[in-house]
């Protein structure tokens, strides 16, 4: 079985001890999703309640890339805790304002950016959507 045409590669940092950093580097599509996601899930594992995805590197992003975004979104919300989106390259970030997700996961053009939106949220838990 060949390899994939564009592995991805992930690198995790722990900027602080909640919150994961993902570096994520290559195609984030149906081929490499799968990898992506036992990233989030194995901070999700260890406790992580905050996810920067460093996306500047990613130059193609299909919906299973956004699906795992969404769903990491949706676990986060619940602990409570956030998703962030940092510097997307430019056909990601169009894909993202397309579909909505920008909308819902905010977009930040940098690690401190991101970091100071999560110290901007209220801790606590969420109330449910009206």
């Amino acid at each position: 079985m060949p390899i994939a045409q564009n592995p991805l590669s992930v690198e995790v940092t722990l900027p602080r001890e909640d919150v994961a950093l993902l570096k994520v580097e290559g195609y984030l599509d149906v081929d490499t999703a799968t990898e992506f996601q036992h990233h989030l899930a194995n901070q999700l594992h260890h406790g992580r309640r905050h996810f920067l995805l460093d996306l500047s590197e990613v130059p193609f992003m299909d919906s299973s890339g956004m699906n795992i975004i969404l769903r990491v979104y949706q676990e986060a919300r619940d602990l409570p805790g956030s998703v962030h989106i940092i510097s997307p390259a430019p056909a990601v970030l169009r894909v993202l304002d397309l579909t909505g997700v920008s909308i819902t996961v905010p977009v930040s053009e940098s690690v401190e950016e991101a970091l100071s939106r999560v110290d901007a949220e209220p801790e606590g838990p969420r109330l449910p959507d009206a």
